[in-house]
């Protein structure tokens, strides 16, 4: 009887703080994130990855049920897609500014970054972007911008002593699609090239939108080049490894943070074999919560890491993290904070210099063997280490 008794005042127990975690959650505070990318469009696999990372960080926010202020908080994500588009960038933006959002994690683009962060900035909410590389972005002295990603000038001067030292290229030519992100990687690459004591020995120019490369490529095959430089992103790419073969040209291909995933393979197809690019990060097979991200989104999602996911769940964390120590989600009162984050993210270690960039930004070289890509060397900041199998 007295067991009875005791297994039902258990039971009224559990009811009543069942009952008082379902109203916690129920009365939580709701803080809206935003996020932009392409969602649709040719860079849309891109958008779509990196939104399930916002969604993951969100998911593992939620499940700590945290307070903030002294109020329990509950994370909602306000996904916008961009297009790749820098007006509908700047639109995205002013939507989201309308819409009171804490913080933002985007856009994609250098292209739709520049311009949205100016509107952003002057909202006083914070950005951070897990993509965008153009110097620009962080040139611009706003305290509000930031991202976890390497700028154009570190990948770029690496790609550049790589293509002279690593890959032993004596004449070097290069193509960009005239992005800002493409543009601004072919310039910075060209400038690590003659400080590496290399020669561009031709520079040609097309469009994110260009299918057919032969009048470039025609072009650079009278140069008879050891390395092609693309500064673009990885379908173009693949049509440009594939007409370089056709056309007879032997160059070893180099790219900077722009192709290294599957769809670069498919679309290449055997042409892949051999090109070599540089990459944000650290390759997830390399750590262990790299391993468990990957995991955690084929889960969720029936595939894994596309390419830049885990710097958007990073990108994710750095606003909460600000939000927890300034115990605000106010974005002109945790803003301050954001520049003082620090934490080990899946991505590499998260820390911010004072205009908003990495402070030690990680890549990755990798090259295609066997139709897959191999990382060969890991660089954290400026020192460059060959990965040991």
């Amino acid at each position: 009887m007295k067991r009875a008794f005791a297994c039902s005042r258990l039971a009224s127990y559990l009811v009543l703080a069942t009952g008082l975690a379902f109203n916690a959650a129920a009365h939580a505070a709701d803080v809206t994130i935003g996020f932009a990318a392409p969602l649709t469009g040719g860079s849309a696999h891109y958008g779509v990855d990196l939104k399930r990372g916002v969604e993951l960080a969100l998911d593992d926010a939620n499940a700590k049920n945290l307070q903030i202020g002294g109020k329990p908080v509950h994370f909602v994500l306000d996904a916008e897609d961009d297009q790749g588009d820098p007006r509908m960038g700047s639109q995205v933006a002013q939507k989201m500014v309308d819409a009171n959002v804490a913080g933002v994690v985007g856009h994609f683009n250098s292209g739709t970054s520049i311009p949205a962060s100016r509107i952003y900035n002057m909202a006083g909410i914070p950005m951070v972007s897990p993509t965008a590389t153009n110097p620009t972005l962080t040139a611009q002295g706003f305290n509000n911008v930031f991202r976890v990603v390497n700028s154009d000038a570190q990948m770029g001067k690496l790609a550049g002593q790589s293509a002279v030292q690593s890959l032993r290229g004596k004449s070097i030519a290069v193509i960009d699609d005239r992005t800002a992100f493409g543009q601004g990687m072919a310039d910075e690459f060209s400038k690590g090239v003659e400080a590496a004591g290399g020669k561009v020995v031709d520079r040609e120019y097309t469009t994110d939108k260009a299918v057919d490369f032969k009048a470039q490529l025609t072009k650079i095959k009278s140069f008879n080049p050891d390395v092609v430089f693309w500064g673009g992103l990885d379908q173009q790419a693949g049509l440009l490894a594939k007409q370089m073969r056709q056309l007879g040209i032997r160059a070893v291909m180099l790219g900077g943070g722009s192709f290294e995933n599957e769809t670069f393979l498919k679309v290449a197809g055997p042409s892949a074999e051999g090109a070599t690019s540089w990459d944000y990060g650290i390759p997830l097979s390399k750590t262990k919560t790299g391993r468990e991200f990957d995991e955690k989104m084929k889960k969720k999602y029936n595939e894994g890491v596309v390419a830049y996911a885990p710097a958007a769940y990073d990108a994710t964390w750095v606003l909460i993290n600000a939000m927890i120590k300034a115990n605000s989600t106010d974005p002109k009162v945790y803003g301050p904070f954001v520049k003082s984050v620090s934490f080990e993210g899946i991505s590499g270690s998260i820390a911010f210099l004072p205009n908003g960039d990495m402070k030690d930004p990680t890549a990755t070289f990798y090259k295609v063997v066997d139709g897959k890509w191999v990382p060969q060397a890991v660089a954290v900041g400026d020192k460059v280490d060959p990965i040991t199998k």
